[in-house]
């Protein structure tokens, strides 16, 4: 994954010491910007109240309170728990251009967003993200 033109991320491994903390799976998404089968994550219909974290550093990224069904195969959340807890990067591949979702403390990859598709959400956008990308802290854990 290519971080040109972004800050430094606070978490810096080397592949090796990624693959030793992650596995196999959670690294092929995480560090090398996969994407799970839609409809096979842990989190996608998980209503659980409570914080998701970074699954790579254990950063928080959004909170129940901010998932909502959007029935894509993903979870997803019309915002981050923090403005800057993601990072927003332009993403070419596989022919077209979307936004990828990045954990600003590592840099690891953890979905996409959208915007405009007319969910009834207060930002009308949709940070779908890949369960495996996060960890689901239950609240009054």
């Amino acid at each position: 994954m290519s971080d040109a033109g972004l800050p430094a991320p606070r978490i810096q491994l080397t592949d090796d010491e990624w693959r030793d903390k992650l596995t196999a799976a959670e690294f092929a998404v995480l560090r090398r910007a996969g994407t799970e089968r839609p409809f096979t994550g842990e989190y996608t219909d998980t209503k659980t109240p409570g914080v998701y974290e970074c699954r790579a550093c254990g950063a928080e990224l959004f909170r129940s309170t901010e998932k909502f069904e959007s029935h894509c195969g993903w979870p997803s959340f019309f915002d981050p728990a923090n403005s800057d807890a993601v990072i927003l990067r332009r993403d070419d591949s596989l022919g077209m251009t979307r936004v990828e979702v990045l954990c600003a403390n590592c840099h690891s990859h953890l979905g996409h967003v959208f915007e405009g598709e007319g969910y009834p959400t207060p930002t009308d956008q949709r940070y779908c993200i890949n369960s495996v990308s996060l960890r689901l802290v239950p609240a009054g854990a």
